[in-house]
């Protein structure tokens, strides 16, 4: 029955199998962005632009944008002493800013509080209705506000000494709730849920697959999928029931599909979504709810979930108690954004917890992006050794001689021969890191061979071999250049756009498909022509990051109307000084 009705799903309607939709989970508003929000962007966006690089006739398309209703959101507002409405939109903009500064190139960017995205809870609702998994029922059980969900005595902690009960994965309290909602069947997609999950390569990384497993090894209940619209007004009403609300979960997993366009047919076009980016603390409901409410609508259930762990600072949990929450606005004006957006795909890891670290920071970003990476540019520019400033073509004795008689040589053709095929297996993966270590392994490899050729004790100009055995040289790094501004593009698209800018790599030659055109290609011959380099292009691609003992990076993430409060104390403050 499962393999028929999943076969049944993927032959519903008309897919375009050059379609590779991509998407992040849709950010909650009752607070301003941090940088775990712009991990999942990012690590959607490098994904996104690999796939653009590697498949350039398959039409990619990345859908983020902000989740605005529910208890947490009405609280915040209040808090803030703000309307809702006014408090969503001042918060959704924040996470464009942030993820325009990030260059994150998502096509759409879908709010809950939209129409369009109303009308398509609203046809979904209808579509389980009509299939009878929708009914009434008298409803109590633990309610964790914080979390926006019904808990079971099993996911709960007692503390003992204040009677209280706590989520045993969040540490949120809880409280009894009695109420009248409006129940989904969930308990009759137990098995066809685990059949999804089970599927090669669904859930990545593979220990997010047992922990799903694991849960599905119990029965699961039924799951309310409204609110009492008196405890909870700052939502989508249930159709044809005003006294009800939609539940925050349903209504926010339906983005994917209001994105597209649901209910009108044009969604089919990009359904399912190749890949779905989210952290490990919503996978209960992206991959048990989400899949079954899809089955029940006669949907196929997403390709992949990518799942990914959090973000520590300096070893410790961020929250807002701490004062240790990492705006990334503040951290980029040290950093630059483009820095950070490097150190996040380049520590982070999908399994285990990253650790914001100041000092890691530095280390990794002036070595690898200022040292390495741009302090060879820089010499292979230097107007001593390259007067005419030239990208020139290797002289084929001198390269003969210099991979047959130079151990750096070999080490750096070899480098680059494997660079291609190394990258293109991590990127698949979304191991970032690991395509930044080939990367660098292969600068690295660079660096010791321009040492070890020693370039400088070579006669500059002219046409002497001193003089061809230089272009030579400079041609191999450059070559090396190169290729790792190609591959690096997915993670680094302002940093690698510059340096293939100074190296005048045409846009058109900057595919993966160029990364076999070099000096190190089985084909000899087959690197790009000599040319100028592009004298409008500065050489200096990152500037070493200087220690600045007076500005922390670790900064309470503030809504609009913290800031403003903050600004106005302040303001206070110095008026009453100086009086």
């Amino acid at each position: 029955m499962v393999f028929s009705k999943i076969r049944h799903i993927q032959q519903l309607g008309v897919r375009c199998r050059s379609s590779h939709y991509v998407t992040t989970p849709i950010f909650y508003v009752n607070a301003a962005p941090h940088i775990g929000h712009l991990y999942s962007a990012v690590i959607a966006d490098a994904h996104c632009r690999y796939h653009r690089l590697r498949y350039p006739d398959t039409e990619v398309r990345l859908c983020t944008g902000t989740d605005e209703h529910g208890t947490k959101i009405q609280q915040a507002a209040a808090a803030h002493e703000v309307p809702v409405g006014q408090y969503c939109d001042e918060i959704s903009a924040r996470y464009r800013e942030v993820f325009k500064a990030a260059r994150i190139e998502y096509d759409d960017f879908i709010r809950t509080t939209e129409q369009r995205h109303k009308l398509a809870v609203s046809d979904f609702w209808h579509r389980l209705q009509s299939r009878g998994y929708i009914y009434s029922a008298a409803y109590s059980g633990w309610y964790c506000v914080s979390d926006e969900t019904f808990l079971t005595d099993s996911q709960l902690r007692l503390d003992e000494a204040s009677g209280a009960r706590y989520s045993l994965e969040s540490g949120h309290p809880v409280e009894w709730t009695e109420e009248t909602n409006y129940m989904f069947r969930l308990s009759q997609f137990q098995d066809d849920v685990r059949h999804w999950v089970q599927q090669e390569a669904r859930i990545r990384p593979a220990k997010f697959e047992k922990i799903l497993l694991d849960t599905l090894s119990e029965p699961l209940p039924d799951v309310s999928i409204s609110r009492p619209a008196n405890r909870v007004h700052w939502a989508i009403p249930v159709p044809n029931d005003e006294t009800q609300t939609v539940y925050v979960w349903l209504d926010a997993l339906i983005n994917y599909l209001s994105s597209l366009g649901y209910p009108n047919e044009q969604y089919l076009a990009h359904w399912p979504p190749a890949q779905q980016v989210i952290g490990k603390d919503i996978l209960k409901f992206h991959g048990i709810y989400w899949p079954a409410f899809l089955l029940a609508a006669g949907l196929e259930p997403p390709r992949q979930l990518h799942v990914h762990s959090h973000w520590t600072v300096d070893g410790q949990k961020m929250s807002k108690s701490k004062h240790n929450v990492v705006d990334p606005v503040e951290a980029a004006k040290q950093y630059t954004m483009e820095g950070l957006r490097y150190f996040l795909l380049r520590e982070g890891v999908a399994h285990s917890d990253g650790n914001f670290s100041h000092v890691k920071a530095l280390r990794i970003l002036n070595s690898e992006l200022a040292d390495t990476l741009g302090n060879l540019l820089s010499r292979a520019c230097a107007k001593s050794l390259n007067p005419h400033q030239m990208y020139p073509e290797p002289h084929v004795e001198h390269l003969s001689q210099l991979l047959q008689h130079l151990d750096a040589g070999k080490r750096l053709q070899e480098a680059l021969f494997h660079l291609a095929g190394r990258c293109e297996q991590h990127y698949e993966g979304n191991h970032f890191h690991l395509v930044a270590d080939t990367a660098i392994a292969a600068l690295h490899a660079a660096n010791n061979f321009f040492e070890c050729a020693k370039p400088w004790e070579l006669k500059a100009g002219g046409s002497s071999p001193n003089a061809q055995r230089l272009q030579t040289i400079i041609a191999m790094t450059m070559d090396a250049l190169r290729l790792c501004g190609i591959v690096l593009q997915p993670m680094m698209p302002q940093l690698t756009s510059r340096l293939l800018d100074k190296l005048n790599v045409p846009i058109a030659q900057r595919s993966w498909r160029h990364l076999g055109e070099s000096f190190a290609a089985a084909t000899p011959g087959n690197g790009p022509e000599s040319h100028q380099l592009d004298e409008h292009s500065s050489a200096l691609l990152f500037q070493r990051i200087v220690e600045q003992q007076d500005k922390p990076i670790e900064q309470r993430a503030q809504s609009p109307a913290q800031s403003k409060r903050s600004k106005s104390k302040r303001e206070r403050k110095t008026s009453a000084t100086m009086s």
